[in-house]
């Protein structure tokens, strides 16, 4: 056994400002293995993470659901946490960058490197939106591009022609927030100079620490030369108001890798063993290891280790990169079905057949890995059902009928074989060649299955003389499956508890294996993995096409209810099938009573009548109509969506609208429709 070492380890923390999805889980799942292995090897591995829960985006959607920022974070960090436990991804601890922890760190790094005149301050122009009173980030401009002329673009590339261009190029700027046109304004910002730690990067990221894709890509920046990094924002912001600076808060990105060390800090505050600067200080002999995405490279291989650097702390490691998720060779689709969140998945699949397929996937490269749910389908299926459980399943009926206790092993040396394979199978797991991993494990799994095949227990079986040797092939059976048991055991967690259930152990630790089980009871085979069915992925599909149909009414019931710019004419969207239309319950509604809604510039309360039963509305179309030219109107209502709770009163539906840009226009039905009326 190696000397024991002491690694903390972080994923890059998820955004609180939507659900997980697969794309995000690829992470968390890769970083747990890695981190279960290093466990398993007894080594101190400790992996922390935490919501990132500042910014822009956050404060307008707390703002739109009618709740205080906090509200939403918390809200989404139980959600966050709940589907990470559901794939049994094990943080020593997960908590938020709305800390105060992050806060006093944040500016202590800050002030450090300020101290040190790392931080300059000059005047900028930037877009604001007049009527939120707020300066807009790129991508909360919209308008016309101006090299292609596609409308409904952002402000910093168009999704059409792929340009690039300043927001003040664009043509018809607006506002994606409240629809009003921008002006320039200017505002006091502060730098962060990262050009003066361009000699410590260029060495730092050269060094053999990232992957050579990685630095290779790094290179191309270094040419271009550094830029310094605006790390402030303007108030309205939601963050940490910088100190010295009153309405001047830190930029998102600047707080969110110092959660890395917050959330650290707050365990060590609940830990004995663990010590904050033993892991921090500049000479720090623990280790430190990052695992991202390479979209978020800039950030954690440049800014982040410059940070470090200028403010007296350690730098990483080694910061671990990997590629995106695909399904079935394309990205991510809506429209297909294929954009699944993590807890529609839970609801359809066993969470470690996705954890095997990844792992059985990745590598130490930054490539894209796909997910072909037919192959998933197949892969599971043959080598955690018909390979894997297949050994204990077969050999453990034979074990239980001669009296539940394994015998001494009929070929020790094939056991010791299986034994002297795990430092191979460990140094890959060790440099995350998980792919490579498993595939030595399965071969090991056809192995046990053929030598088994060959001894035919079950054919002695029926021979009197021949119970002792059953005995001792099939106790062999369940040490080989021990073993290999120990090794997926960081894949598939859940397994190896029921394996140690099974076997009457506490763990499955990777040095458990050298000691065979002879003359040891155990518990009688229960199944540990179910087969996945094609009815199942399709099942899948059609609730995450669901999910997003959902998704899709809400937006436009809160775009009717809430966007205080009027409705735009919008392509057409996806083609549905009748079944899917026929969910929509549409019904005539009488409006009984309309008024103006305090406070809120563009809506309008709605009391309607369904014939018999009344609904509130709260709808964005005060712009077109007064209050009193409404009432005893009629109108079309959704009535099945399900009610909204908004600042203002709980929305209880949808009535319809038109827009061409010019114009609302409340839909009517025709003269003789009657209140309760499905519309048909």
């Amino acid at each position: 056994m190696s000397q024991q070492r002491q690694i903390l380890v972080t994923s890059a923390l998820p955004y609180a400002n939507g659900p997980i999805h697969l794309g995000h889980l690829l992470e968390y799942i890769q970083t747990d293995i890695w981190t279960r292995f290093q466990k398993s090897r007894g080594h101190q591995c400790t992996y922390v993470c935490a919501d990132d829960a500042h910014g822009t985006a956050i404060m307008l959607r707390a703002e739109q659901e009618g709740i205080t920022p906090q509200q939403l974070i918390d809200r989404v960090r139980a959600e966050h946490y709940a589907d990470f436990q559901g794939f049994q991804v094990q943080f020593d601890h997960y908590h938020s960058t709305h800390s105060e922890e992050n806060r006093t760190l944040s500016e202590l790094i800050y002030t450090r490197l300020r101290e040190q005149g790392h931080i300059a301050s000059r005047e900028i122009e930037q877009m604001y939106d007049p009527e939120k009173g707020l300066f807009l980030a790129d991508r909360f401009i919209k308008g016309t591009c101006p090299k292609c002329g596609a409308e409904d673009q952002y402000g910093d590339n168009c999704e059409k022609c792929a340009a690039t261009y300043t927001p003040a190029e664009l043509i018809n700027p607006r506002s994606a927030i409240s629809g009003a046109t921008p002006v320039m304004k200017k505002s006091e910002h502060f730098f962060f100079k990262l050009p003066d730690f361009a000699t410590f990067l260029e060495n730092w990221t050269q060094d053999g620490r990232l992957q050579e894709q990685i630095a290779n890509k790094l290179k191309e920046w270094f040419s271009a030369g550094l830029q310094e990094w605006d790390i402030s924002r303007d108030a309205p912001y939601f963050g940490f108001e910088i100190p010295d600076a009153p309405g001047k808060y830190f930029y998102v990105w600047l707080d969110a890798p110092i959660g890395y060390l917050a959330s650290f800090k707050h365990l060590c505050e609940q830990r004995a063993d663990l010590n904050f600067d033993d892991y921090w200080r500049a000479d720090s002999e623990a280790e430190v290891y990052h695992f991202i995405g390479k979209d978020i490279v800039y950030f954690h291989a440049l800014f982040w280790p410059a940070m470090l650097e200028g403010a007296g702390f350690r730098t990483p490691n080694s910061v671990f990169c990997h590629g995106f998720v695909t399904v079935n060779g394309a990205k991510m689709s809506k429209s297909r079905g294929t954009f699944i969140k993590a807890r529609t998945y839970l609801d359809h699949l066993n969470p470690e057949a996705l954890r095997y397929y990844f792992a059985a996937k990745l590598t130490s490269r930054v490539d894209d890995l796909d997910l072909n749910l037919d192959d998933f389908l197949q892969r599971v299926n043959s080598d955690l059902v018909g390979k894997l459980v297949n050994i204990a399943s077969r050999c453990a009926g034979f074990v239980k009928k001669g009296g539940g206790q394994l015998a001494p092993m009929s070929a020790p040396e094939l056991y010791q074989r299986f034994v002297e394979a795990g430092e191979a199978i460990a140094a890959d797991y060790e440099r995350r060649e998980f792919g490579r991993a498993l595939r030595q494990i399965m071969e090991l799994a056809d192995e046990a299955n053929t030598w088994i095949n060959d001894q035919a227990p079950w054919v002695l079986a029926k021979q009197e003389d021949q119970a002792a040797q059953v005995q001792a092939i099939c106790s062999t059976g369940i040490n080989l499956f021990r073993v290999l048991m120990v090794y997926l055991a960081p894949v598939l967690p859940e397994m190896a508890d029921k394996t140690a259930q099974f076997l009457r152990l506490d763990k499955l630790d990777w040095e458990s294996r050298h000691q065979p089980l002879e003359n040891h009871a155990i518990e009688g085979f229960k199944p540990m993995m179910a087969r996945i069915e094609a009815s199942q992925i399709e099942a899948l599909l059609a609730a995450s096409r669901e999910d997003i149909e959902q998704e899709a009414a809400l937006k436009a019931g809160t775009n009717t209810s809430t966007d205080p710019s009027p409705l735009e004419a919008e392509p057409l969207a996806a083609e549905i099938n009748f079944d899917d239309f026929i969910k929509v319950d549409l019904r005539v509604a009488r409006i009984v009573q309309c008024e103006a809604v305090p406070k809120a510039n563009k809506l309008l309360k709605l009391t309607l009548d369904l014939g018999g039963e009344t609904r509130t509305v709260f709808s964005g179309i005060k712009s077109a109509y007064q209050p009193e030219d409404l009432e005893g109107k009629l109108t079309v209502m959704v009535a099945n969506l399900a009610p909204r709770q908004m600042k203002f009163g709980l929305s209880e539906g949808m009535v319809l609208a038109a827009g061409d840009g010019e114009g609302i226009y409340l839909l009517e039905p025709h003269s003789g429709a009657q209140p309760g009326m499905r519309v048909v």
